[in-house]
């Protein structure tokens, strides 16, 4: 059990008065008991009560008549299964003469900052279980947070009621929001192809950390992962090959569809992104027409970038672009398209700001917000553009000062497929060995010199799949640094000390055996 925490009394009343305050994470510890939250939530009270048991009588209430807190209960109550008792929590409508204990669901309180709608306040006591919040988002990140207080065994999918065990929620008292709107995670499918099953695999991973973005390269040189009904040769010969000459794949327009929901569930937005105009040669070994000279490429599946181009000078270029944004724009409720724009080493400067000005228009006329990769800087960006600053050795003051918001994801510190050291089976190094410590010490707001954090979109975590062939490979990278990053994403920097994060983070080991995660086991950190 961790009997160090850092202390300072805050007193908080209610959800509005802590977001109104520039107060960085807090905990305040009453008792010597362990509050391994992730990410690190802004006030912590422990309780000297002994927690809540749940049992054959927890209920679980909701809002009436709100369909999505409704939905929240239900997932909740998926969670906490059969291990505490023969049936899974009740859920029942809140009313007046409901009896006292069971887990409260409550919707209400806002100060009307943007901030509230992600914002909760967790009540434990011997008596009950009350989750508060302006918003559904809300309520699902204090359920999430509940979780976590929860006994690691509750993720096992096995596990069943044991009236030797006792299933139990640590006292406490949390008021939590977030430092950054944007908190993501890319997900490559199109070096190596992942399936639905796959996705929502991650999706479900991601979520327990409160990452509300994912971001899916769904094409490059090496596979096209998405149906494009006007244009179907993209999958049958684009989506046919993937690094290493393995059989690939796509999404139907269905099964992205059947993505996209299962990630609104969780409170996840899905980006999809069409990389353009480089890394296109699955798109122009699919259509001659896209090439100058008017010939197919042969696939490609090796690793290497920056070889291929879409012909820029075509007309036909961006009516297959106008096409490709349309169907993917009505499959998607986000109102971001990311364009990639990046690595292209085939154009000249002018060809290129040409292309990206023409393409940000197209995006906007399908009602979508233009997102691309630190290259795109020198063009002429409209309002509510977002560049995503990957390259450690640049900076987007350019972008920004066009008043666009700024992603961090600086490949040296954000990027998962790097490896954590030499002796990692898989990975590259390119941009450096990334141990969990490296991606965890670096705050988003100094790490690109001119950028003020109110300049910052948020943070994303990119995962490229050159050497990951399956989604044992993606979790062995991505866990634990992902949560490393979360934590970046959801908590202030003056809020955050790698030694108490790395005792916090090897509490999760159990969590992570049940949930049945590939992890790294990282010597940085006293796992449990």
């Amino acid at each position: 059990m961790r009997t160090s925490l850092p202390v300072q009394l805050l007193a908080v009343s209610m959800i509005a008065t802590l977001m109104s305050s520039s107060a960085s994470a807090q905990v305040t510890s009453a008792t010597p008991a362990s509050i391994d939250v992730i990410p690190l939530p802004r006030l912590v009270e422990t309780r000297t009560s002994e927690g809540f048991l749940l049992g054959a009588q927890t209920v679980i209430y909701f809002p009436g008549g709100n369909a999505e807190a409704q939905r929240i209960g239900k997932y909740l109550a998926e969670v906490i299964g059969i291990v505490a008792s023969p049936e899974p929590p009740r859920l029942e409508a809140a009313r007046a003469d409901a009896p006292a204990g069971g887990i409260h669901l409550r919707l209400g309180g806002t100060s009307g900052r943007p901030e509230d709608a992600e914002g909760y306040e967790l009540a434990v006591d011997a008596a009950s279980v009350t989750i508060t919040a302006a918003q559904p988002a809300g309520l699902f990140y204090g359920v999430q947070t509940l979780r976590q207080l929860l006994p690691a065994f509750v993720e096992f999918e096995a596990a069943r009621a044991d009236p030797k065990r006792e299933v139990r929620a640590t006292a406490v008292r949390i008021v939590d929001h977030p430092r950054f709107a944007w908190r993501g995670a890319m997900l490559d499918v199109s070096r190596h192809f992942f399936d639905v099953d796959d996705v929502k695999r991650y999706i479900d991973l991601i979520s327990l950390y409160k990452l509300n973005r994912l971001h899916l390269h769904l094409a490059d040189d090496q596979g096209w992962r998405i149906e494009i009904k006007s244009w179907p040769n993209l999958t049958k010969i684009g989506g046919s090959t993937e690094v290493g000459g393995g059989p690939g794949g796509f999404y139907t327009q269905a099964q992205y569809s059947e993505i996209v929901t299962y990630a609104r569930e969780r409170f996840i937005e899905i980006i999809p992104e069409i990389d353009m105009p480089g890394h296109t040669n699955a798109a122009l070994a699919s259509y001659a027409e896209l090439n100058c000279d008017g010939k197919a490429r042969p696939p490609y599946t090796g690793i290497e970038v920056g070889f291929s181009a879409l012909c820029v000078d075509k007309d036909v270029t961006y009516r297959f672009i106008d096409d490709v944004v349309r169907e993917i724009a009505k499959l998607s409720p986000s109102p971001y398209f990311h364009i990639g724009g990046d690595e292209v080493k085939t154009l000249t400067p002018e060809q290129y700001t040409q292309f990206i000005d023409r393409v940000q228009k197209i995006v906007r006329s399908h009602g979508k917000q233009m997102v691309g990769w630190d290259e795109i800087a020198p063009a002429t960006l409209e309002a509510g553009s977002i560049v995503q600053h990957w390259r450690p050795d640049g900076t987007p003051t350019a972008a920004v000062a066009k008043g666009a918001k700024v992603i961090m994801s600086v490949a040296n510190r954000a990027y998962l497929d790097m490896k954590y050291d030499n002796g990692t089976p898989i990975g590259l190094n390119w941009a450096a060995n990334i141990e969990v410590r490296d991606s965890y010490e670096w705050d988003p707001a100094d790490i690109a010199p001119g950028i003020p954090e109110t300049a910052l979109a948020g943070v994303e975590a990119p995962i490229w799949s050159e050497t990951l062939a399956n989604m044992r490979d993606v979790e062995f990278m991505a866990f634990p640094r992902l949560v490393a990053l979360a934590e970046i994403a959801w908590t202030r920097e003056d809020g955050r000390k790698w030694d108490d994060f790395r005792v916090r983070l090897g509490a999760h080991g159990p969590r992570f055996t049940a949930l049945g995660i590939n992890f790294y086991r990282a010597s940085s950190v006293p796992w449990k």
